[in-house]
């Protein structure tokens, strides 16, 4: 009887009360980020180019303080230089001599603060989206439309896809990783579902051709942000660490990726 009247009272106590809690979290050294995604758009001549640098900021920050006044270049396999210029300070760095070419190398170099960041990728091809196919009761509950966009792998040769679905209307942006090991060769598609789309949303479906090292790396990422898997055996949140490497102070590595694609961009609006 005691013990009741104990845990009664307990649960009492806790239900009247409110106590503020305060966190206090480890605060861990600056680093850069670095937001490097050169895209080719199938017919354009890719030259209009941009990378965007920012630091790390404390936990409870609204705002991502600006890379600013560094300096920025990608080199090609041809000895070509192009030198990106910050805008202002915004820690946005713009190029419009770019030249894509398929299969050519590319080094990334950035100096800021006395320290030299480098990364090199290859320019990956993508196969267009032919179609896509819709359907208005999917999900568990049958209330999600979803969507196949449908393209087909290049035959015996090795590929990686990134696929983006972006609602411009609210400028939301889902994004799924595929590679070929058990599709080579064959039609297969990208899947996107939401219970949001409506009749007449504006859908604009991009894929991207990226190497083995981004899709490992993508892949990571997009498993530990998401929330939805519940998956005991996933990846567990850790630093992803980029392709991206401090020359001059390992120690001090960045965060982010340096990544170089053609990309092919479907219009679709949802029926």
């Amino acid at each position: 009887m005691k013990k009741s009247i104990y845990i009664m009272l307990f649960i009492s106590i806790s239900l009247s009360c409110e106590d503020v809690i305060q966190v206090d979290l480890e605060t861990a050294p600056t680093r850069l980020v670095i937001d490097a995604s050169l895209n080719w758009e199938k017919g354009t001549n890719g030259n209009m180019q941009h990378i965007k640098l920012s630091l790390t900021a404390p936990f409870f920050d609204d705002d991502i303080p600006p890379a600013t006044g560094a300096i920025v270049s990608v080199t090609d396999s041809n000895s070509n230089t192009f030198n990106f210029i910050e805008e202002g300070t915004t820690g946005i760095y713009k190029t419009d001599l770019f030249i894509p070419e398929i299969n050519g190398e590319y080094t990334l170099n950035i100096i800021y603060k006395n320290d030299t960041y480098s990364a090199t990728e290859t320019l990956k091809p993508v196969t267009p989206i032919e179609f896509v196919e819709q359907k208005n009761d999917g999900g568990f509950a049958g209330d999600e439309i979803e969507i196949k966009a449908f393209y087909t792998d290049p035959k015996n040769i090795e590929n990686y896809y990134l696929f983006e679905f972006r609602k411009p209307v609210v400028n939301t942006i889902n994004l799924e990783v595929y590679d070929d090991e058990f599709t080579d060769g064959n039609q297969i598609f990208a899947f996107y579902s939401d219970e949001n789309l409506l009749s007449g949303d504006q859908l604009e479906i991009i894929s991207y051709g990226i190497s083995s090292r981004t899709y490992n790396y993508l892949n990571i990422l997009l498993q530990q942000t998401d929330n939805e898997s519940g998956d005991p055996f996933e990846t567990q949140p850790a630093t992803v660490r980029g392709n991206c490497v401090n020359v001059t102070n390992p120690n001090n590595y960045p965060l982010g990726y340096f990544r170089v694609s053609e990309a092919h961009i479907f219009s679709y609006v949802v029926e």
